[in-house]
């Protein structure tokens, strides 16, 4: 199991995160990165890479 985590203070809100996501785990919403559909993670770590601002992590539990 994969657990993704947005820091919100450091969310920038470009939504590349949610755009590059596979599982459609990452949604934009009023402005800022939210997990919406956490079961549904692959840990494939996309949306890790390409956040610029080093705002998403992922864990493997």
């Amino acid at each position: 199991m994969y657990v993704v985590t947005v820091d919100i203070e450091k969310c920038e809100g470009c939504g590349e995160c949610a755009d590059s996501c596979p599982g459609g785990v990452l949604e934009m919403r009023d402005g800022k990165c939210h997990v919406v559909n956490p079961d549904e993670c692959l840990g494939c770590e996309t949306c890790v890479t390409v956040c610029p601002s080093g705002a998403v992590t992922l864990e493997e539990r």
